[in-house]
């Protein structure tokens, strides 16, 4: 469940408490979203498909911007990270289904692993608005 308090956006990720951070902080017009991941009520879904895992992760971004007051329309900036280069495809393509109109800058990194050896892929999101 996200939620706004003040400028920080929360989802009520396990990690988010245990770590100190908010999912989303509102800086002016920037609303600038924590590294999301397939993780949902603390199990990460779709073990093995980078797509749907992708899918996942942009819509909790997404959905933390939304909370912010903004839209994917405002998004400016992506950066994935994948955890084997075979993933850089099915990432894109559910990239280029979510934001194919908008056109955000766009930077994909392959990385050693990530928090869980499930996880395969981890995104960041900005969006921006003129107030």
């Amino acid at each position: 469940m996200i939620h706004r308090t003040g400028s920080r956006v929360f989802s009520g990720g396990v990690w988010e408490e245990r770590y100190g951070y908010a999912r989303a902080v509102v800086a002016g017009p920037w609303v600038i979203v924590s590294g999301c991941t397939a993780t949902v009520d603390g199990e990460v879904l779709h073990v093995g498909n980078p797509y749907k895992q992708a899918l996942t992760a942009f819509g909790v971004a997404l959905d933390a911007i939304e909370k912010a007051g903004l839209t994917r329309h405002d998004v400016v900036r992506v950066r994935y990270f994948v955890v084997d280069d075979d993933h850089y495809d099915e990432v894109g393509r559910a990239h280029a289904e979510l934001f194919g109109q908008v056109r955000p800058t766009c930077t994909g990194v392959r990385v050693a692993g990530l928090i869980d050896p499930r996880m395969l892929v981890e995104v960041e999101v900005e969006a921006y608005r003129e107030r």
